[in-house]
């Protein structure tokens, strides 16, 4: 099939709280009249709408529709998806399929979630609780502390290491008025917080927070009618995780490596023409794993990657210029949503004071779930360019 070319023609996302003044439907609602404002089109002109979200959909009946009807979207399909924390990475990416198809000209993609509305204060997600891994007690923290511990013990990293990834995404966050976590780090702070899964700390982990998120995907034609600058989305992949019982290299993201490449391919890219990237960086090593998986040096050299601040701002690539999940908090269902809104702010050149300089590439990457406990379950990766 010939795919036609997708543009980004409007973004909006509400602030991400640590507990949201207004129920998981109305932050959906914002988000999407923030994305049509930003667009500057009428809401009769949306043809299909897409709702990622992870828990909300088990205890709201019809979140989707819920949403769409009382922004006005009566008779148009509107669907609910979710993929854990990739949700609304898939919506989007289901929103994009359907104009470069040619099956609509117009789509919206919205992400959004109410964690606190859900969940107690100091619970950890575990994988699927029908895994074997999980009935022993297997948690997220657990899980990636172990690759953490396997990854200083292979390659040289140290706690300080990977308390200095907290400080950087921390000392983003400050000028990001989106996050309610924004007060700057130490790396003595963070490593004489409390610990959660050795070697992690409270602040090496990303806190749950709430909120939603929205785009809108149209044809060239229609985006060049509204006249902002041109954000094409170059790629948006999806891979699922391959369950193996055998040995396994735990700091090697077998399925960010396929989902990257399948991208890098389609948006005939490379990871040398990225200027920034939003990814899964639920804990500190995730972003240390990522620099390897996305491609931006080889696997065991992440942490000299770090070191020479090459994911820093005057560095390579900009890791997390919004703050990343562990600064602007992770809700579930929305980060997937929230990342390609800030990756469309700085390819426009509109992030403020967090903006990437002459930011051209931009890279979003989440994953979710997992197979058996070991390897995420889906791996979503867009990339969008100027």
């Amino acid at each position: 099939m010939n795919l036609r070319d997708v543009y980004v023609i409007g973004v909006g996302m509400t602030k991400l709280y640590r507990k949201a003044p207004v129920s998981i439907d109305e932050l959906g609602r914002q988000a999407a009249r923030d994305a049509l404002k930003d667009a500057g089109i009428e809401v009769k002109e949306i043809e299909e709408i897409v709702v990622g979200n992870m828990i909300g959909l088990s205890k709201t009946i019809c979140l989707g529709q819920r949403i769409g009807i009382t922004l006005g979207c009566q008779g148009i399909p509107i669907k609910n998806t979710e993929g854990a924390c990739s949700s609304s990475a898939v919506a989007a990416h289901l929103a994009w399929e359907r104009v470069a198809s040619g099956l609509n000209d117009v789509t919206m993609a919205i992400g959004v979630e109410c964690l606190s509305s859900y969940r107690s204060g100091g619970t950890a997600f575990s994988p699927d609780l029908n895994d074997p891994e999980a009935l022993h007690g297997m948690t997220m923290p657990g899980l990636y502390a172990m690759r953490a511990r396997r990854y200083m013990h292979d390659h040289g990293a140290t706690k300080e290491d990977l308390a200095t990834i907290a400080v950087k995404n921390r000392k983003h966050a400050t000028v990001n008025p989106y996050s309610d976590f924004r007060t700057p780090l130490t790396v003595e702070e963070v490593l004489n917080a409390r610990v959660i899964a050795d070697p992690f700390t409270l602040l090496m982990c990303c806190p749950n927070s709430d909120g939603g998120a929205a785009v809108i995907f149209a044809t060239k034609e229609k985006a060049e009618k509204i006249g902002k600058k041109l954000v094409r989305l170059a790629a948006s992949t999806i891979t699922t995780g391959i369950f193996n019982n055998s040995f396994r290299d735990m700091t090697y993201m077998d399925i960010t490596y396929r989902c990257a490449k399948k991208a890098y391919d389609m948006a005939g890219l490379g990871p040398e023409d990225v200027d920034m990237v939003e990814c899964h960086d639920a804990f500190v090593v995730g972003e240390l794993l990522y620099y390897e998986s996305l491609g931006f040096c080889k696997h065991g050299e992440s942490v000299e990657f770090l070191r020479r601040g090459d994911s820093d701002y005057g560095g390579k690539v900009v890791f997390s210029p919004r703050g990343g999940l562990l600064s602007c908090g992770h809700p579930t269902g929305a980060s997937g949503a929230a990342q390609i809104v800030e990756a469309t702010w700085q390819v426009r050149g509109d992030a403020g004071e967090r903006q990437v300089p002459d930011c051209k590439v931009a890279l979003t990457h989440v994953t979710g779930g997992g197979v058996y406990g070991t390897e995420n379950a889906i791996c979503t990766i867009h990339i969008l360019a100027s």
